[in-house]
């Protein structure tokens, strides 16, 4: 397992060094050309470590098999899945990973501009005292969230296919892009992927198990004014903008993000643009449970509507798009799916930490596609920020239970 260690590090010190930031402002798939160049990489270890079938589409997701353990090619088939890319909300080129044993307190990133991770604001660092942790400078996001998951499945490939004594069943791996910006599954070829159920490797610290996650919209509330020069506006302009900056204080009662947890759903303004004439807010909508989500919905559009009666003559327009749904429905009717990883975690000395998502994954879109996709742990803390970290162990413990999950299929009826 010392050789394993060693090449699971590598792979992910190898793959970090790449830019995958998805650009949500691009229409091409994938968005940005170094998840091409992750893509390339990985097809090429996998050809090199004997998979098969190994395909990048030509809209950015990477497919590959490592056939069944002779005697086993009748079994289900089981799939597993991680994203290329990281997220557009930190600086993402040029990571510089540092390897720090972790002996408590404040964690210096960089001297020279004063940049610590403070124990106090990320009390989950505590946890992992005494225990070798990959941070980044603090310059730029480590982009664990999802090149851990990607280096788990890698590694396990590699593990599976050249150790004959490890029998499983028909494994499916696929590597996605653009999933921070919700497109991850927007060209998943199911068929050509060929599993039965799958597993993301895109969850959080060491243990987590992830089977239910946000209901989530994204709406769009537009108000209109009235332009008239400001000199003779008197009893005739309509300032679109206050009719955006009401609606914003208005939505200021309603819960966030910031001051939510568990299963609690919120209200989340992501970008206000505007004019006079007219200005838009973006918000978006989480909620676990789906009559409050409806709620929600029907709440937010109340209040773009009071907005726009404080302001006589202007006119609203509320666009809700759903993004994604709920995966617990489509899981809860095939319990086998968590069965067998449970089995896996247990494989690897890991009691499941169960707890809904406050996110989503490709898996909540897989799932309600009619492939079940719970989330398995890759192991980082911090996504999205420069305070992001690693601990190489359960960066261990991931590529564990993706080994254990590959035996257990041989199991699988």
């Amino acid at each position: 397992m010392q050789d394993s260690n060693k090449r699971l590090l590598e792979r992910f010190l190898r793959y970090v060094s790449i830019d995958t930031r998805s650009d949500p402002a691009s229409s091409d798939s994938p968005t940005s050309k170094g998840q091409i160049t992750l893509a390339s990489i990985l097809a090429g270890e996998l050809r090199e470590m004997g998979a098969s079938d190994v395909h990048c589409s030509e809209t950015g997701t990477l497919y590959a098999k490592i056939p069944a353990s002779a005697g086993c090619e009748q079994l289900p088939a089981i799939g597993f899945i991680a994203h290329m890319d990281t997220s557009f909300e930190a600086p993402g080129a040029n990571v510089h990973p540092q390897i720090i044993r972790y002996r408590g307190g404040d964690v210096v990133l960089n001297a020279e501009k004063n940049i610590v991770l403070s124990l106090a604001k990320f009390p989950e660092l505590g946890r992992y005292i005494g225990k070798d942790i990959i941070f980044t400078d603090g310059t730029t996001l480590l982009g664990a969230d999802d090149k851990a998951g990607v280096a788990a499945i890698m590694e396990m490939a590699e593990c599976v296919l050249a150790d004959p004594a490890i029998v499983h069943g028909p494994l499916c791996l696929a590597f996605t892009p653009d999933e921070e910006i919700g497109r991850g599954t927007k060209y998943f070829d199911l068929k050509r992927f060929g599993a039965e159920f799958a597993y993301t490797f895109d969850g959080g610290e060491v243990g987590e198990l992830e089977w239910e996650n946000f209901n989530a919209a994204e709406v769009i509330v537009r108000f209109k004014g009235i332009v008239v020069h400001p000199g003779s506006a008197k009893g005739k302009m309509v300032n679109a903008i206050r009719c955006a900056a009401h609606f914003l204080a208005l939505i200021e009662k309603e819960p966030a993000p910031e001051n939510t947890e568990r299963r609690e759903g919120f209200f989340h303004p992501i970008s206000v643009t505007g004019e006079v004439s007219e200005a838009s807010c973006k918000v978006l909508i989480r909620d676990h449970d789906a009559q409050k989500f409806e709620a929600k919905k029907r709440r937010l559009e109340e209040l773009a509507r009071t907005a726009s009666s404080s302001f006589p003559g202007s006119a609203y327009d509320v666009q809700i798009t759903d993004t994604y749904c709920n995966m617990r429905p489509f899981i809860e009717r095939a319990p086998q799916v968590l069965d067998l990883v449970r089995k896996a975690y247990a494989g690897a000395s890991l009691r499941p930490v169960e707890k809904p998502i406050r996110g989503g994954t490709d898996g909540a879109l897989l799932s309600e596609m009619g492939l079940p996709c719970p989330n398995v742990f890759a192991g980082g803390v911090n996504f999205h920020s420069v305070y992001e970290f690693l601990p190489i162990a359960s960066l261990q413990k991931a590529r564990d239970v993706a080994i254990e999950l590959a035996r257990i299929s041989a199991k699988a009826r």
